[in-house]
This record gives structure tokens, sequence and C-alpha cells, in this order.
């Protein structure tokens, strides 16, 4: 790993977290809030790693454009976030699609989402822009990916994860040299590039750029400028560079954040019904592969004050369990049993109820005798009692969003078609 300099080029970075997008395929997950605001781990929301990130690599001025859905979003950054001060040469600006530039003009894309609030970043002065996508699980220290970048003299730095080649279909691709700079960029090919010397893998790319502020203020507006371009990094920002200056590829293991129980470099695109269920109940295992215990690289949040969770009951088939489990504040386990799920705050399971592979979010209630395998039941859903789910696939399917792998997503709307006692 590369040893960090004296004075951190983090002080002089500022952190731009592109977080407008709906995230569709986590279909109605996502139905009131983007996906960069929707729940994970038990406390945290999916946007918390890449603030988190952020904060934990010394960098003090953030900004976060919203834009689909954004209420969610906003009022958990004002509550969890709102403890940078100016007066310490930091920042957190929240930046809806305002219409700064135009009075009908939307974010565009990923490159106008910046373009559009210049006037907000230029006054700050930094020297360095990270770019960030809002919406993957990951920890990385950002302060070694701008060391890359001013050593390599780079235009841009793109944050790049080896993944088995054919593996690399889904992304952005980096067609590299000896030394790690980028001859072409690929949208989602076919046949994917290999890395030199190590044909078997790719590099993908994860959404995150490191500019000179002032380059990068440059591009975008020769970007704005020209009708053709959809304004997005991907599409647009990066292949420009790629052809016409030096982009190197920065690779996650280098900079990828491991307690002494992490094994190997964790980076989940919790986009889906599946990956984002999997990425959960994974935390469950007895030495998950995201150590979220990690003190020295805290997952910043808001968090609610809550009492402790209870179990109560000890009776035979009504008793208040949880094994392999992860349970917030707020939760009441009334005679209920847990195995292999994660409950965030202020779930209340009720007695004779079996929970089994399920990842429940915030004030969810589970009526009695309720059994629940491989579930994911959105914030606030009034389980009714005696619900079955997870045991036949054809009735599943006809009343809940069913997946490719038999996760069933649960909302109350769904609940309310069932025309079932509450």
């Amino acid at each position: 790993m590369m040893e960090k300099r004296p004075q951190p080029l983090a002080r002089d970075a500022m952190a731009y977290v592109l977080a407008g997008g709906r995230g569709s395929r986590l279909k109605e997950l996502t139905d009131r809030r983007a996906k960069p605001a929707v729940y994970f781990g038990g406390k945290a929301r999916i946007i918390d790693f890449a603030l988190s990130n952020a904060i934990n690599s010394g960098i003090r001025r953030i900004g976060v454009a919203t834009q689909y859905k954004a209420h969610s979003l906003i009022r958990h950054l004002q509550r969890g976030w709102n403890f940078l001060r100016p007066e310490r040469n930091e920042s957190f600006d929240v930046l809806p699609a305002s219409q700064r530039v135009s009075e009908t003009q939307w974010y565009e894309g990923t490159a106008d989402a910046v373009y559009q609030n210049i006037d907000i970043i230029e006054p700050y002065g930094p020297e360095y822009m990270v770019i960030l996508a809002g919406d993957h699980i990951y920890k990385m220290d950002y302060e070694l990916m701008l060391q890359q970048h001013v050593d390599s003299g780079a235009d841009v730095t793109i944050g790049c994860l080896e993944v088995p080649r054919m593996e690399a279909t889904g992304f952005g691709v980096m067609h590299v040299d000896g030394k790690d700079e980028i001859i072409a960029f690929i949208e989602k090919p076919a046949d994917p590039p290999g890395i030199p010397g190590n044909e078997d893998f790719a590099l993908a790319s994860m959404g995150i750029y490191v500019f000179h502020t002032k380059f990068l203020m440059e591009i975008l507006r020769r970007d704005a400028a020209d009708p053709h371009s959809s304004r997005d990094f991907g599409k647009d920002i990066i292949p420009y560079i790629v052809s016409n200056g030096k982009a190197v590829a920065h690779r996650f293991a280098h900079s990828c954040v491991r307690s002494n129980f992490e094994r190997t470099p964790y980076w989940r695109d919790v986009g889906t019904i599946d990956a984002y269920w999997q990425a959960n109940i994974d935390l469950t295992d007895i030495v998950p592969e995201l150590d979220i215990y990690d003190k020295s690289w805290p997952i910043w949040t808001y968090s609610e004050i809550t009492p402790p969770a209870k179990f109560v009951h000890d009776d035979e088939g009504r008793r208040g369990s949880a094994i392999s489990s992860l349970v917030a504040g707020d939760c009441i386990i009334s005679g209920s049993s847990l195995y292999k799920s994660l409950l965030f705050t202020g779930v209340r399971a009720n007695s004779y109820s079996r929970l089994e592979g399920a990842v429940i979010l915030p004030k969810v209630q589970i009526g009695r005798h309720a059994r629940l395998t491989n579930v994911i039941i959105d914030h606030g859903v009034v389980i009714p009692e005696g619900l079955v789910v997870g045991e036949d696939p054809e009735i599943d399917a006809r009343r809940f969003r069913r997946s490719e792998e038999g996760i069933c997503l649960i909302t109350q709307p769904m609940i309310d078609k069932l025309g079932m006692a509450v």
C-alpha cells in the first residue's frame, strides 16, 4: 500500500456525491425514495458509505446532488450529516435539481449535475474534486487515490474494480496499458479487454473520478456547449479525456479499507432485490465479508435515540430469540424467533411468529403466527396475523414482488390488496 504524505491532499479536496438516481431495479423499494436513501445494514442508508469514506479520508467539503424523490434522502442528510461547520473550513451542501442554469432544465446527466452547481463549488476553492456515486457499499480511503492522481499527472483518475473478465460486461471497462494508463473506455462490452499480465480479469469502473478542479470545470463547460452530448461522465466526459488527455486507472485494492477480519476487498452494487437482500443477510455471518464493527473506519449515519432491543417470553413455541441475527434499537421481539435476519429500528415481532432470512426495515409490525422466509419488508408495513411467505412460490408470486432467486419484497399496498384482517 502507498505511504501517505505528511500533508493530506484530502484537506484540499471536495467530495461531490451523485445521489439523484432512482434505482428502478430495486422495484417498490424506490417508489418513495431514491436508491441512495434505501436503508442498509440495520441502521444506515446506502449513501452513508460514500459519505463516511469521504469523512474518514479527511475530506471536509462535501456536496450531494439529488433529484429523484429526494425528500427522504434530504431529510436523512439534514439529520445525520449536519455536523460540518463553516468556521472550521468545512461545508456540506445538499444540491437538489433546482433549475439553476435554465428555468426548464433539471439535471440531464451525471456531468450536468456537477456543471449546474459550478457557481456553488468554485467559491470554496477546492484544488481537487472527488466525484462519487452515492449508491454502492464499500470502504475506501480516497486520500490514496488523490495521491496517485497527483503523482501520475493524470487529467482524471478513475476508481476501478478487478473483476473476472466476462463478469465485466455490465460495467464501463478500462482498457489499460502496462502503467494503468487508460487506452480506451468501453461501456458494457460484449468481450471486455483483459488486464495486461492478468488477462482473465478486467478493470471495471466504480463511478469514482478524481480531477483537478480547474480542469474539471473547463471540461464541463466544453461539454455543456456541445449540443450532441448526453451530459454524462461515463458516456461523454471520460471518453473525451481518454482520447484527448491522460486518464489513469486506480485499483480499488490499493485503497480499500479492511479490518483484520476482512479477507478480500469488499464492494457491492446493491441495485437489485437479490443483491440487496444478499448483502444485508451476509452481515449475519459469524465473520462477514464486510466489517461494520471496525471502529477505525466508522460508518456515520443519523442515529435515532432509542431504547435497547428487548426479548421477552420464554415458553415453548413462544420464546423471544435471535440466532445469527442483527437487531437494532427499539425492537421488541415478543415471543418471536429470528434466524439469519436483520431488523432495523423499531420493529415489533409478536408471539409465535418466525423469521428466517428476513430483512425488516424500520417500524414494521409482524403479527402473531406469521412465518416469513427470505423476505424484504418495507418501512412501516403491518404484517397480518398468520401470514406465510416463502413456502409456496406460486402464491408468493401472485401476492408480492418475487425475485428470480425467490426473495419476496413486501410493501403495505401489497398487504392491503390481500384483504386480510390486521
